[in-house]
């Protein structure tokens, strides 16, 4: 039996989120008080008993960062009673070396093997930047490569099935009443009526579970949200504009907006989220130490504004981007995040377009971010796609 990982941190000394669960006092005979200890205590000596001929004990003495670890005191009261040999482990480099190149070193960004270079300059001839492409080389370069150039077929889902049906909707809620001529919106039951039938048109996305549930949520949230907006709608809108045809800074642009609203030449942008709102909060925060390049809504907000501003064959301009939550938040609240765009905001952005872009055309989309949470690192590293492994530590040392 090995028993890893025995300091402080993990056992008595471990930090409890929200608090931890508390078994009832009443489940044990310890005190009060005494029954977390005496109840951690129990768990060791449980998980030591199970060995039959041999038993490790293994505990850190240092962190990555050089600081030395606690070991836990259960391991002080077996050396108390027990004189067991304790035998100090140096891991050999070349085993720590190995050990990284599998991608289990912190920061290891996995590096793919370049496809025929005829393919891609093929490809990138016809690349258009939108803003989905740059968050995603922002995000990952790989996630790029594999979204945006080499597109390779992702399943649809429930999630982003059930916000296309919700977009369906509200597109034919608007165009509904462009086309009435009297200004006036089509009933709440047509506004349902056309979001279910896109879900019964496209239910093979859905599990037999999965598409009761939406429909019957998805009713639900609409009709409150119906009844929260139809009276305060802005009336003078353009819905799911195609804007094409743009160039800034030598950078050609794209991009579909779900809807323009008007006053005048001034427009807020509005697009639809579904989801959680509260969740989604900080993505529509600017950079920050914790998100340098800023939040992916912020970066969309502004992408629309340069992208609207500088869309010659009209005279718009952008006043603001407004997120406009579906769902409702926890406290069954519908909400909308509006963004005002400054100079700085527009100049940091147009600068992340311009270096991104450059990037793509220089080819630098083989090498992944080296995130542990990244999907598509993770990916890379699972299928043994990886040719390279890279220490970013390093490289952003050498950088400096």
């Amino acid at each position: 039996v090995f028993v890893a990982g025995c300091n402080a941190g993990f056992w008595e000394k471990k930090r409890k989120p929200g608090g931890g669960y508390k078994l009832p006092d009443t489940m044990f005979t310890s005190q009060a008080g005494a029954n977390d200890e005496e109840e951690l205590r129990r768990l060791f000596y449980v998980a030591l008993t199970r060995a039959e001929q041999h038993l490790f004990i293994s505990w850190s003495r240092f962190k990555n960062d050089g600081k030395e670890l606690e070991p836990s005191m259960f391991i002080a009261e077996i050396r108390d009673k027990h004189e067991l040999p304790v035998e100090k482990i140096v891991t050999d480099q070349s085993v720590i070396s190995e050990f990284a190149a599998l991608g289990f070193a912190e920061a290891a960004a996995p590096e793919i093997e370049k496809i025929e270079e005829e393919f891609i300059s093929r490809n990138l001839e016809k690349f258009v930047m939108n803003v989905t492409a740059l968050n995603n080389y922002l995000n990952c370069p790989l996630e790029f490569y594999f979204k945006n150039l080499i597109r390779i077929p992702s399943p649809k889902n429930e999630a982003t099935e059930f916000g296309s049906a919700v977009h369906h909707a509200l597109e034919k809620l608007f165009r509904k009443m462009q086309d009435s001529g009297r200004d006036q919106f089509p009933s709440k039951e047509e506004f349902i009526a056309d979001f279910e039938w896109y879900m019964v048109r496209h239910r093979e996305s859905f599990t037999k579970e999965q598409f009761a549930r939406r429909m019957e949520y998805g009713p639900d949230v609409l009709t409150n949200y119906y009844d929260t907006y139809i009276n305060s709608f802005n009336k003078i809108v353009a819905i799911e504009r195609n804007i094409r045809n743009v160039v800034v800074q030598g950078v050609p642009l794209k991009g579909k907006l779900d809807k323009l609203e008007f006053d005048g030449k001034s427009v807020n942008v509005v697009d639809y989220k579904t989801g959680d709102p509260d969740k989604a909060l900080p993505k529509t925060k600017g950079p920050s130490d914790k998100q340098p390049n800023g939040g992916d809504y912020w970066r969309q907000a502004v992408f629309y504004k340069i992208l609207v501003d500088n869309y010659e064959q009209k005279e718009w301009k952008v006043v603001s981007t407004e997120f406009d939550f579906i769902e409702p938040d926890k406290k069954k609240n519908y909400r909308r995040e509006k963004i005002i765009i400054d100079a700085a905001d527009i100049t940091t952005v147009t600068q992340q377009i311009k270096s991104t872009w450059q990037k793509i055309q220089n080819h630098d989309f083989y090498t992944g971010c080296g995130k542990e949470d990244c999907h598509w690192c993770n990916f890379v590293k699972t299928n043994n796609m990886a040719i390279a492994m890279h220490d970013l530590a390093s490289e952003d040392e050498a950088d400096a």
